[in-house]
């Protein structure tokens, strides 16, 4: 692998471009942070299915995309004479060391769980009035959702027991069924959502991501359901006019031919 130097030669390739794009560059120049917003959303989503696919290659490609941006904000920082990138390196640095005091001060910790627990303590020393203050607002609501409990389990508002959390599924299970049941729309929409956190919840207690369950589930669908498509349009068949029994049918070979 390459060396320190050979890091720190090319994180300064990388800021002697953008300020070479930044001066020349008609595209490069008009950018601003809000126009760059929905352009990183997008490169972390590709971050994140190159990941799924264990494709180390995209990986690497969507990392450099990720890692311009980054240097793209702090280039437009820098402009506004609000911080730059060395602004920005320094400041994580610091925040890691007050962070760690188990690393850099004489804090013991015996596991992981204590040290989300101090992480989230020093934070609200820092001066956030709430656990939940740094969860995102325009994220995801099912990674939202991981991100809630996982901060309130920090400072100790947890279940102790996984199997108190299945009866929690259950039971929102439970009072879902009885909202449709007696036809209450509002109510179902309430219902689901407890139903939803709590089962996120639970994956918490088993080490399960949902959003890495779900997306994966997601992949395998499409996956199964154009190769169903395939075989079916390889045969003749036009899926408009056929039944749901006859297409269970090609959805049991793809699903046979996928593996």
């Amino acid at each position: 692998m390459n060396s320190r130097a050979q890091h720190l030669e090319a994180f300064g390739r990388l800021l002697d471009i953008m300020d070479e794009l930044r001066e020349k560059c008609p595209w490069d120049r008009k950018q601003t942070m809000e126009s760059l917003r929905h352009l990183t959303i997008e490169e972390t989503y590709a971050l994140g299915d190159a990941i799924l696919d264990d494709d180390l290659a995209e990986v690497k490609n969507e990392l450099g995309d990720l890692m311009l941006h980054l240097v793209f904000y702090s280039k437009i920082g820098s402009e506004k004479k609000a911080f730059d990138i060395t602004d920005v390196l320094n400041a994580v640095c610091e925040k890691l060391i007050v962070r760690h005091p188990h690393i850099y001060g004489d804090v013991e910790v015996q596991d992981e769980e204590e040290v989300k627990r101090n992480w989230e303590k020093i934070k609200l020393k820092e001066g956030k009035n709430s656990v939940l203050e740094g969860v995102p607002k325009s994220l995801p609501s099912m990674v939202k959702a991981s991100r809630i409990q996982d901060k309130v389990k920090g400072v100790g508002f947890d279940w102790d027991h996984k199997e108190q959390v299945w009866e929690k599924v259950l039971e929102e299970i439970e009072e879902f069924r009885h909202e449709e049941q007696v036809g209450n729309k509002d109510k179902m929409e309430g219902e689901l959502g407890d139903l939803f956190f709590a089962l996120i919840n639970y994956s918490r207690f088993v080490d399960i991501n949902p959003e890495d369950a779900l997306e994966k589930t997601n992949k395998k669908f499409i996956k199964r359901f154009q190769e169903m498509e395939r075989m079916m349009k390889k045969e003749g068949e036009d899926m408009l006019n056929m039944d749901l029994a006859a297409m269970d049918v090609y959805w049991e070979k793809a699903k046979i031919t996928l593996g």
